[in-house]
């Protein structure tokens, strides 16, 4: 993540700020009722956020133009007012800032994070927004600033945030968020991971009200799943310190098996799945909020994640993306 600060005249500045999509490989959504989650970011994906102060007579509120990958990823541009989620930001920014109003700005957001996919676009378009104006103010926002920004229009657009999305789209490496703590953990032998569109938009809001009229229905549901997401993500993190990557692979699969259980995977996560473990991942799993999204796959290496790529497109006519997370020992705080 960057920022970038030029200035002109007072008319002219601009200032840009970027993020990075991300994938979850456990914790979804047990996350929000305490249990650990474990993400990884997705520096392929990128969005970058470019604000300009509107200045003079009738220069009103802030605007929004906004390009991101519509169907069958072709970028798709949109204009007009500042979603709610967004709008709240800057109020809050303006607060921090000790603005008596937010300012008004032109917005411009280019990502190439496809939306609605469990992907964390809308925390790397909230994170890319405020790191422009953090640089275009000169605030010099503390990155738990900035992740509490984030976190207020997260928390607009999907109901509950649990963080993992406003801590992973800023970050370099892995990032476990667990008893209210961020920390890298250690990853003892470095692998790579395919991501793959099922091609339908999920919504994280819809998952979480399905989950919490179920839980309400079935209290002792609610336990299992957190019991069971809990120790997922424990054992996973012995795994992944120890470089046990076959042993990571099945528990992602079997976390797979359990959110299929609850009704949040569909047909075609389903089919992307299995389509990965028969080209010799060796786990993969939905990611993110379900009904729709991606899957996660792991591979060994970087020519074992293009194996895996290439059957998953050629199969299914997924889109797919790949990251390499590397070896390396953890550290506590964000």
């Amino acid at each position: 993540m960057s920022t970038h600060c030029t200035s002109t005249t007072e008319e002219q500045r601009i200032a840009t700020g970027e993020a990075h999509g991300k994938a979850i490989l456990f914790g979804e959504h047990a996350v929000v009722y305490g249990a650990p989650a474990l993400a990884l970011p997705l520096p392929e994906l990128t969005c970058r956020a470019t604000v300009r102060p509107v200045t003079g007579p009738g220069s009103g509120g802030s605007r929004l133009r906004m390009v991101a990958p519509g169907a069958h990823g072709t970028p798709r541009e949109t204009a007009g007012d500042v979603p709610e989620e967004l709008a709240l930001l800057l109020l809050a920014f303006a607060e921090r800032a000790g603005l008596k109003t937010p300012p008004a700005l032109e917005i411009h957001l280019d990502s190439r994070i496809p939306p609605s996919r469990g992907l964390g676009s809308s925390a790397a378009n909230a994170r890319a927004l405020v790191r422009a104006l953090d640089a275009l103010c000169g605030t010099g926002l503390a990155e738990q600033e900035a992740f509490d920004l984030v976190q207020v229009a997260e928390r607009s657009a999907h109901s509950r945030a649990s963080g993992i999305d406003a801590l992973a789209t800023g970050s370099e490496r892995p990032v476990l968020l667990a008893d209210g703590r961020a920390r890298t953990p250690s990853v003892g032998a470095g692998f790579h991971v395919v991501v793959a569109d099922s091609g339908s938009g999920g919504s994280t809001r819809e998952a979480v009200g399905m989950l919490r009229d179920a839980f309400a229905r079935d209290p002792d549901l609610r336990t299992r799943f957190i019991h069971r997401s809990t120790g997922f993500a424990r054992a996973a993190l012995d795994d992944l310190a120890a470089g046990r990557l076959p042993s990571l692979g099945r528990r992602l699969t079997d976390c797979h098996r359990m959110l299929a259980g609850l009704g949040l995977t569909t047909d075609g996560t389903d089919a992307l799945a299995r389509t990965a473990l028969d080209a010799g991942a060796l786990g993969a799993k939905m990611s993110g909020g379900g009904l729709g999204g991606c899957v996660v796959a792991l591979a060994t290496s970087a020519a074992h994640a293009e194996s895996v790529s290439t059957a998953l497109a050629g199969r299914t006519g997924a889109r797919t993306w790949t990251a390499a997370v590397p070896e390396g020992a953890g550290h506590d705080g964000r």
